[in-house]
């Protein structure tokens, strides 16, 4: 009789130390991400256009400095660089609260905390994704990737639910000491980590300019890595602009609570849990890329959900709609990172995360700016249908591109790349 294998968070301390810390930050985030806007909504009584925008200000930094900062995550040793970015992103939180106790906080301030967390947030997370195919084999790095996934996931959904619900026990401002504590849990748990590294030596600056080319030359030079970052550009900047909404929707147009907003967008982390614990076993009974090809198409139907939304009871099709859309983008998250992870060559990782991170995420901070010129012209709903119109073409990308026909992602030929 075979023994069933240990967890990989059980047999792997150090995958162990980037779970705790991924989930952690995940869980401060994700109470940020319910409290900012509150903060902005109810605190500051800020209009609907910077209401919007805020949601996509700390994803800024990716767009604008994603493809530098790649490039320097791999010449230096990342578990320094981490820690670096945790301590920044400690410090610039704890401001907002203490200028709230002060009665100096300004809605220009939110925006400034916002941009340089997630300045910080880009480091963290660049050199963190390169650090896991150091901590986990190859053949593993599915379910290492699932169940970071799915316990960011969980984390996701407790955060917001915690968020929401202390927003109106705390404040919105207070809320975010939450995210201080949570960031410092991140810290101890990289500090923690034992992995080899090596260091490059330092470069010239032309050298580092031709870093940030290669990264965005290997993201684009083969027809599946163009296909899968097309996919996620096009439905990150639909589905942002259908989420920066989601604050004006639930509070101002439908008079809910920011708690029940907070439990609502918590639905979608809950169905992301499930999605990140069962994507292994789909993708051994259907394929990889079954399973990305078809994953966009509920969670398109899930954002829809919310056009039917009514106060009270009719708040339920949002909540079954957001858990399905987090089932179905779990599982098409954790294919398409495994699958760059498998290709890419180590010492392009940071360079390859950054870049891939630039179009898609970078579409996340187009998308507040667009969400909120789109609620002044269209009205919420109307702003929320468009930006469904623009998230559909994900899924037809998906469905009729080049890999309409691949059964296993990784059954394709790995690509070679100078490091």
């Amino acid at each position: 009789m075979m023994t069933k294998p240990r967890p990989l968070v059980v047999r792997n301390a150090n995958f162990r130390a980037l779970w705790v810390s991924s989930t952690a930050g995940i869980f401060g985030t994700s109470v940020a991400a319910v409290a900012l806007p509150l903060i902005a909504a109810v605190e500051l009584n800020a209009t609907d256009f910077a209401v919007a925008a805020l949601s996509g200000v700390g994803f800024l930094p990716w767009l604008l400095f994603g493809l530098p900062i790649g490039a320097l995550v791999d010449r230096y040793r990342r578990k320094p660089v981490v820690m670096a970015a945790l301590v920044l992103r400690i410090s610039v939180l704890l401001s907002l609260p203490v200028a709230f106790w002060l009665d100096r906080l300004t809605v220009t301030q939110l925006f400034v905390v916002s941009f340089l967390s997630g300045l910080a947030a880009v480091f963290s997370m660049l050199a963190e994704s390169a650090l896991l195919p150091r901590a986990v084999p190859r053949e593993e790095l599915i379910e290492g990737n699932g169940m970071m996934t799915g316990s960011a996931a969980s984390a996701d959904a407790v955060g917001r639910s915690a968020g929401g619900w202390l927003t109106g026990v705390w404040g919105a401002s207070n809320s975010l000491l939450l995210q201080v504590g949570a960031s410092a849990v991140s810290l101890v748990s990289v500090a923690s980590l034992k992995v080899s590294e090596t260091v490059s030596a330092p470069s010239a600056p032309s050298r580092i300019f031709r870093d940030m080319g290669d990264g965005l030359r290997y993201s684009f030079s083969t027809a599946p890595l163009r296909t899968i970052l097309l996919v996620g550009a096009l439905w990150n900047l639909g589905g942002a602009i259908v989420v920066s909404l989601m604050v004006i929707l639930v509070v101002r147009t439908l008079g809910e609570s920011g708690a029940m907003l907070g439990f609502l967008t918590a639905s979608t982390a809950l169905g992301g849990t499930l999605g990140g614990l069962t994507v292994t076993r789909a993708t051994r009974r259907w394929g990889s890329g079954t399973v990305w090809r078809f994953s966009m198409i509920p969670a398109v139907l899930g954002y829809a959900s919310l056009l039917l939304m009514t106060p009270g009871w009719g708040l339920v099709p949002g909540f079954i709609g957001l858990f399905l859309a987090g089932y179905a983008i779990a599982m098409n998250v954790v294919v398409s990172t495994s699958f760059r992870q498998r290709v890419c060559p180590p010492g392009m990782l940071g360079r390859l995360g950054s870049a891939s991170r630039m179009v898609t995420w970078g579409m996340l901070a187009i998308a507040g700016v667009i969400g909120g010129v789109l609620v002044d012209l269209l009205g919420v709903r109307g702003a929320i249908t468009a930006g469904l119109c623009i998230a559909v073409l994900a899924p037809a990308v998906a469905a009729f591109g080049p890999l309409r026909s691949i059964k296993h992602l990784e059954d394709l030929e790995p690509v070679q790349a100078e490091t």
